[in-house]
């Protein structure tokens, strides 16, 4: 059988992939111009940092979105953490210091394993207990628990300022006080008995006794 040498092949693939690699190099380079991807952090224009910035932001924002809801409010530690290591990547992105998609794909796994951690420790309760901590009672029935102080570093003084925060101006007002996972002190007032006053009338009048809580 006669072999042909040199006759050009009429499928139309290398066509197709030589369209899309032309294609894939024009959005590598619109993305180089507009967002200075790939060039040196120095190299990178005030307007496209503005734009990187603004895109890191955009996809930041919908990640959160997606995932659990109060981490970047006061929570636990375990919340704080990812929050600070959200800002450093995101932060990194922005100016250039790491490359913007590997960042941003690093982003979205963290937010990731963190709702997977916040979920499983909704349903194991050692696992919560592991991730965030335990509550510890520091004031029982007017009382300071000075072992329990002594555990989570508080101070005399720091107890009074908390308790001023509340409206009382002595420990012996309060009934429980308990340091939470988030490192707030929450504060239970002690109930107080009413005042009771004895009014004296007139002669004939019978006499009024008055509680005043």
């Amino acid at each position: 059988m006669p072999i042909i040498v040199g006759e050009r092949c009429s499928c139309p693939c290398p066509t197709i992939w030589n369209g899309r690699g032309k294609a894939m190099a024009d959005v590598t380079e619109w993305f180089q111009t507009l967002l200075g991807t790939g060039l040196p952090s120095r190299d990178i224009g005030v307007w496209q940092m503005v734009l990187r910035a603004i895109m890191v932001y955009v996809v930041t924002l919908a990640m959160v979105r997606l995932g659990k809801k109060r981490f970047m409010g006061k929570a636990t530690a375990f919340d704080v953490i990812l929050g600070i290591m959200l800002g450093s990547i995101a932060s990194r992105a922005i100016t250039g210091n790491a490359p913007m998609i590997p960042a941003l794909g690093a982003t979205g796994a963290l937010i990731a394993l963190h709702f997977l951690l916040s979920s499983a420790a909704c349903r194991w309760h050692g696992l919560g207990t592991m991730l965030k901590g335990k509550p510890r009672v520091i004031v029982r029935d007017g009382e300071t628990q000075q072992r329990a102080m002594r555990a989570a570093h508080l101070t005399s003084h720091d107890l009074a300022e908390d308790a001023r925060r509340h409206g009382l101006t002595d420990i012996g007002e309060i009934a429980e006080a308990r340091l939470e996972r988030n490192g707030d002190i929450s504060i239970i007032k002690a109930k107080r008995d009413p005042t009771i006053v004895t009014v004296s009338v007139a002669d004939g009048v019978q006499t009024l006794r008055i509680e005043i809580p």
